[in-house]
């Protein structure tokens, strides 16, 4: 093998690179003309890439949005449990998810368009629709997991069904981001953090009980 081609080689980028790049210039394609006026074609371009390259990594333009939908939770989740384990009082550790899932709102507004938009495209697409619902479904049952995890281990009841419970994470995430897309000083910094604290309330007291 020559010098060249061992340079090549090299310089290759792996498939998780590959994908991680069609990743994300598919949030800013979508993010700036939207779902329904963007193409795989665009995505392939802003990527510098050839569509193959893309298709060779996702089926279409659905898998993207819904790739980057997942990924996106998984990275909110990590980052919120990873705030709430570092406090040293339940009361704080609310306050630090409260934190870390309004600091997402207000720096993924892209995301929140995103997902509104294509909630909206697959309500008349049963298939779109059903994918969509199952990749929610999986990404609620990891925060599900989360929270029957923090339960288990603190020995305290949740204030709600762990499936229940994160449904409401969500639904707050998702509505507040929406609202604050819309008009940002209608959701202050502690509002999420203030809410989460009035749904966990007794989990928090029982949690303090312990520590005395």
């Amino acid at each position: 093998m020559t010098r060249s081609t061992k340079s090549a080689t090299r310089t290759r980028p792996t498939r998780a690179e590959t994908r991680q790049r069609i990743l994300d210039a598919a949030i800013e394609v979508f993010g700036e003309r939207g779902i329904a006026a963007s193409s795989v074609s665009d995505v392939a371009a802003a990527a510098g890439m050839t569509k193959g390259a893309v298709y060779s990594n996702f089926t279409g333009k659905d898998e993207l949005v819904l790739t980057l939908m997942e990924e996106h939770a998984m990275q909110r989740l990590t980052a919120a449990l990873a705030r709430f384990a570092e406090a040293d009082d339940p009361r704080t550790a609310i306050g630090n998810v409260g934190a870390v899932l309004i600091d997402a709102i207000r720096t993924d507004a892209v995301w929140h368009r995103l997902l509104a938009e294509y909630f909206a495209l697959s309500h008349h697409d049963p298939r779109t629709r059903e994918q969509l619902r199952d990749r929610r479904r999986e990404a609620r049952d990891a925060v599900t997991r989360a929270l029957e995890r923090v339960s288990d281990n603190a020995g305290v009841p949740l204030p709600l069904p762990a499936p229940q419970l994160a449904v409401v994470f969500f639904a707050l995430s998702n509505g507040l981001g929406i609202e604050s897309g819309i008009d940002p000083d209608a959701v202050p910094d502690d509002l999420l953090g203030n809410v989460l604290a009035l749904i966990t309330r007794d989990f928090v007291a029982a949690l303090g009980r312990q520590d005395e």
